[in-house]
Protein backbone atom coordinates (compact mmCIF):
# COMPACT_ATOMS: atom_id res chain seq x y z
CA UNK A 1 0.00 0.00 0.00
CA UNK A 2 1.35 3.40 -0.98
CA UNK A 3 0.56 6.99 -0.11
CA UNK A 4 1.32 8.40 -3.56
CA UNK A 5 0.43 6.78 -6.88
CA UNK A 6 1.08 7.41 -10.55
CA UNK A 7 -2.36 8.52 -11.71
CA UNK A 8 -1.41 9.87 -15.12
CA UNK A 9 -3.66 7.27 -16.77
CA UNK A 10 -6.77 8.11 -14.71
CA UNK A 11 -9.68 9.81 -16.47
CA UNK A 12 -12.55 8.85 -14.11
CA UNK A 13 -12.51 9.84 -10.43
CA UNK A 14 -15.13 7.96 -8.39
CA UNK A 15 -16.04 8.94 -4.84
CA UNK A 16 -18.07 7.38 -2.09
CA UNK A 17 -20.22 10.05 -0.47
CA UNK A 18 -20.64 9.87 3.29
CA UNK A 19 -17.51 10.10 5.44
CA UNK A 20 -15.41 10.30 2.26
CA UNK A 21 -16.28 13.56 0.49
CA UNK A 22 -16.61 15.19 3.89
CA UNK A 23 -14.96 14.34 7.25
CA UNK A 24 -16.83 11.92 9.53
CA UNK A 25 -16.29 14.38 12.40
CA UNK A 26 -19.02 16.55 10.88
CA UNK A 27 -21.50 14.04 12.24
CA UNK A 28 -23.96 13.51 9.39
CA UNK A 29 -23.80 9.74 9.54
CA UNK A 30 -24.31 9.77 13.30
CA UNK A 31 -27.65 11.46 12.66
CA UNK A 32 -28.52 8.95 9.94
CA UNK A 33 -27.52 6.10 12.25
CA UNK A 34 -29.86 7.38 14.94
CA UNK A 35 -32.71 7.38 12.41
CA UNK A 36 -31.78 3.84 11.32
CA UNK A 37 -31.80 2.68 14.95
CA UNK A 38 -35.28 4.10 15.47
CA UNK A 39 -36.55 2.53 12.26
CA UNK A 40 -35.11 -0.85 13.27
CA UNK A 41 -36.90 -0.80 16.63
CA UNK A 42 -40.22 -0.17 14.91
CA UNK A 43 -39.60 -2.68 12.11
CA UNK A 44 -38.38 -5.68 14.10
CA UNK A 45 -40.12 -5.11 17.43
CA UNK A 46 -37.01 -5.55 19.56
CA UNK A 47 -35.58 -3.39 22.35
CA UNK A 48 -33.12 -0.76 21.13
CA UNK A 49 -29.98 -2.62 22.19
CA UNK A 50 -31.05 -5.87 20.50
CA UNK A 51 -32.22 -4.03 17.40
CA UNK A 52 -28.80 -2.37 17.13
CA UNK A 53 -27.04 -5.75 17.24
CA UNK A 54 -29.35 -7.03 14.50
CA UNK A 55 -28.79 -3.89 12.43
CA UNK A 56 -25.01 -4.35 12.59
CA UNK A 57 -25.39 -7.96 11.46
CA UNK A 58 -27.55 -6.81 8.53
CA UNK A 59 -24.90 -4.27 7.57
CA UNK A 60 -22.13 -6.87 7.66
CA UNK A 61 -24.05 -9.59 5.84
CA UNK A 62 -26.02 -7.58 3.28
CA UNK A 63 -24.08 -4.34 2.75
CA UNK A 64 -26.84 -2.07 4.07
CA UNK A 65 -29.43 -2.19 6.82
CA UNK A 66 -32.16 -1.87 4.21
CA UNK A 67 -30.97 -4.93 2.29
CA UNK A 68 -31.03 -6.95 5.51
CA UNK A 69 -34.49 -5.72 6.42
CA UNK A 70 -35.85 -6.53 2.97
CA UNK A 71 -34.40 -10.03 3.15
CA UNK A 72 -35.94 -10.76 6.55
CA UNK A 73 -38.91 -8.45 7.12
CA UNK A 74 -41.68 -6.75 5.19
CA UNK A 75 -40.58 -3.13 4.91
CA UNK A 76 -41.29 -0.31 2.50
CA UNK A 77 -37.87 0.62 1.06
CA UNK A 78 -39.04 4.08 -0.02
CA UNK A 79 -40.25 4.79 3.51
CA UNK A 80 -36.95 3.60 4.96
CA UNK A 81 -34.83 5.71 2.61
CA UNK A 82 -36.96 8.80 3.17
CA UNK A 83 -37.05 8.54 6.95
CA UNK A 84 -33.43 7.65 7.69
CA UNK A 85 -31.92 10.25 5.36
CA UNK A 86 -34.16 13.14 6.36
CA UNK A 87 -31.61 14.64 8.76
CA UNK A 88 -30.49 18.24 9.27
CA UNK A 89 -27.22 19.13 7.56
CA UNK A 90 -26.34 22.08 9.78
CA UNK A 91 -23.12 20.38 10.92
CA UNK A 92 -21.97 19.78 7.34
CA UNK A 93 -19.64 22.57 6.31
CA UNK A 94 -19.39 23.85 2.73
CA UNK A 95 -15.92 23.13 1.38
CA UNK A 96 -14.74 25.63 -1.25
CA UNK A 97 -11.27 24.09 -1.24
CA UNK A 98 -12.64 20.61 -1.96
CA UNK A 99 -14.73 22.04 -4.79
CA UNK A 100 -11.63 23.72 -6.23
CA UNK A 101 -9.43 20.65 -5.95
CA UNK A 102 -12.04 18.27 -7.42
CA UNK A 103 -12.63 20.70 -10.30
CA UNK A 104 -8.91 20.64 -11.02
CA UNK A 105 -8.69 16.85 -11.40
CA UNK A 106 -8.12 15.79 -15.03
CA UNK A 107 -11.14 13.79 -16.11
CA UNK A 108 -14.73 13.07 -15.17
CA UNK A 109 -15.98 12.90 -11.58
CA UNK A 110 -18.63 10.59 -10.15
CA UNK A 111 -20.27 9.65 -6.86
CA UNK A 112 -21.04 6.00 -6.07
CA UNK A 113 -23.05 5.77 -2.86
CA UNK A 114 -25.30 3.35 -1.01
CA UNK A 115 -27.27 6.38 0.14
CA UNK A 116 -30.55 7.59 -1.30
CA UNK A 117 -30.67 10.05 -4.19
CA UNK A 118 -32.45 12.60 -2.02
CA UNK A 119 -29.63 12.41 0.53
CA UNK A 120 -26.86 12.56 -2.07
CA UNK A 121 -28.35 15.63 -3.72
CA UNK A 122 -28.67 17.46 -0.41
CA UNK A 123 -25.14 16.59 0.75
CA UNK A 124 -23.47 17.48 -2.55
CA UNK A 125 -25.33 20.78 -2.71
CA UNK A 126 -24.32 21.59 0.85
CA UNK A 127 -20.64 20.84 0.19
CA UNK A 128 -20.73 22.64 -3.15
CA UNK A 129 -20.11 19.59 -5.36
CA UNK A 130 -23.46 19.50 -7.14
CA UNK A 131 -21.97 19.56 -10.64
CA UNK A 132 -20.49 16.04 -10.70
CA UNK A 133 -20.59 14.19 -14.03
CA UNK A 134 -22.76 11.47 -12.51
CA UNK A 135 -24.25 10.31 -9.21
CA UNK A 136 -25.12 6.62 -8.74
CA UNK A 137 -27.33 5.97 -5.71
CA UNK A 138 -29.06 3.01 -4.07
CA UNK A 139 -32.09 3.53 -6.32
CA UNK A 140 -29.85 3.09 -9.39
CA UNK A 141 -28.58 -0.16 -7.87
CA UNK A 142 -32.10 -1.59 -7.65
CA UNK A 143 -31.45 -1.56 -3.88
CA UNK A 144 -28.50 -3.99 -4.26
CA UNK A 145 -25.73 -2.08 -2.49
CA UNK A 146 -21.98 -2.05 -2.57
CA UNK A 147 -20.05 -4.34 -2.25
CA UNK A 148 -22.12 -6.44 -4.69
CA UNK A 149 -19.93 -6.82 -7.82
CA UNK A 150 -22.97 -6.45 -10.07
CA UNK A 151 -23.52 -2.94 -8.72
CA UNK A 152 -20.02 -1.85 -9.76
CA UNK A 153 -20.47 -3.32 -13.22
CA UNK A 154 -23.80 -1.54 -13.58
CA UNK A 155 -22.20 1.73 -12.52
CA UNK A 156 -19.33 1.36 -14.99
CA UNK A 157 -21.72 0.51 -17.81
CA UNK A 158 -24.05 3.39 -17.01
CA UNK A 159 -21.30 5.97 -17.43
CA UNK A 160 -19.13 4.12 -19.97
CA UNK A 161 -16.14 4.03 -17.62
CA UNK A 162 -13.04 1.96 -18.36
CA UNK A 163 -12.17 0.52 -14.92
CA UNK A 164 -8.47 0.42 -15.77
CA UNK A 165 -8.59 4.21 -16.08
CA UNK A 166 -10.70 4.82 -12.97
CA UNK A 167 -9.87 5.43 -9.31
CA UNK A 168 -12.29 4.82 -6.45
CA UNK A 169 -12.17 6.49 -3.01
CA UNK A 170 -14.00 4.86 -0.07
CA UNK A 171 -13.96 4.84 3.74
CA UNK A 172 -15.17 1.21 3.98
CA UNK A 173 -12.36 -1.24 3.07
CA UNK A 174 -14.55 -4.08 1.80
CA UNK A 175 -16.27 -1.77 -0.69
CA UNK A 176 -12.93 -1.30 -2.43
CA UNK A 177 -12.41 -5.03 -3.02
CA UNK A 178 -14.82 -5.47 -5.98
CA UNK A 179 -13.55 -2.24 -7.52
CA UNK A 180 -9.99 -3.59 -7.44
CA UNK A 181 -11.12 -6.92 -8.91
CA UNK A 182 -12.61 -5.02 -11.85
CA UNK A 183 -9.34 -3.19 -12.45
CA UNK A 184 -9.91 0.11 -10.67
CA UNK A 185 -7.25 1.86 -8.60
CA UNK A 186 -8.42 1.96 -4.99
CA UNK A 187 -7.82 4.42 -2.15
CA UNK A 188 -9.00 4.02 1.43
CA UNK A 189 -9.96 7.26 3.14
CA UNK A 190 -9.59 7.13 6.92
CA UNK A 191 -8.45 4.31 9.17
CA UNK A 192 -10.94 1.68 8.03
CA UNK A 193 -12.59 1.67 11.49
CA UNK A 194 -10.79 -1.51 12.50
CA UNK A 195 -12.06 -3.51 9.51
CA UNK A 196 -9.84 -5.73 7.39
CA UNK A 197 -7.52 -3.81 5.09
CA UNK A 198 -6.07 -6.09 2.41
CA UNK A 199 -3.96 -5.98 -0.72
CA UNK A 200 -6.95 -4.82 -2.77
CA UNK A 201 -6.24 -1.30 -1.46
CA UNK A 202 -3.58 0.58 -3.41
CA UNK A 203 -3.21 3.60 -1.12
CA UNK A 204 -4.76 5.26 1.90
CA UNK A 205 -5.04 8.80 3.26
CA UNK A 206 -6.39 10.37 6.41
CA UNK A 207 -8.61 12.69 4.38
CA UNK A 208 -9.65 12.88 0.75
CA UNK A 209 -8.43 16.44 0.43
CA UNK A 210 -4.96 15.43 1.62
CA UNK A 211 -4.75 12.77 -1.07
CA UNK A 212 -6.25 14.73 -3.97
CA UNK A 213 -4.44 18.03 -3.61
CA UNK A 214 -1.15 16.99 -5.27
CA UNK A 215 -3.05 15.63 -8.30
CA UNK A 216 -5.23 18.68 -8.89
CA UNK A 217 -4.32 21.24 -11.51
CA UNK A 218 -5.67 23.86 -9.10
CA UNK A 219 -3.69 22.60 -6.11
CA UNK A 220 -1.32 25.54 -6.17
CA UNK A 221 -4.13 28.11 -6.34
Amino acid sequence: MQDRLDLSHIDAWVFDLDDTLYPPEQGVMALVQARINAFMVDAVGLPADQALVLQKSFLNEHGTTLAGLMANYSVDPDKFLREVHDVPLDSLEPSPRMVEVVAGLPGRKYVLTNGARYHAQRVLARIGLNDMDGVFCIEDMDLTPKPAPSTYRRFLDRFDIDPSRAIFFEDTPRNLKPAKALGMTTVLIGDGRGLEVGDWIDARADTLLDFLTPYSMKAAA
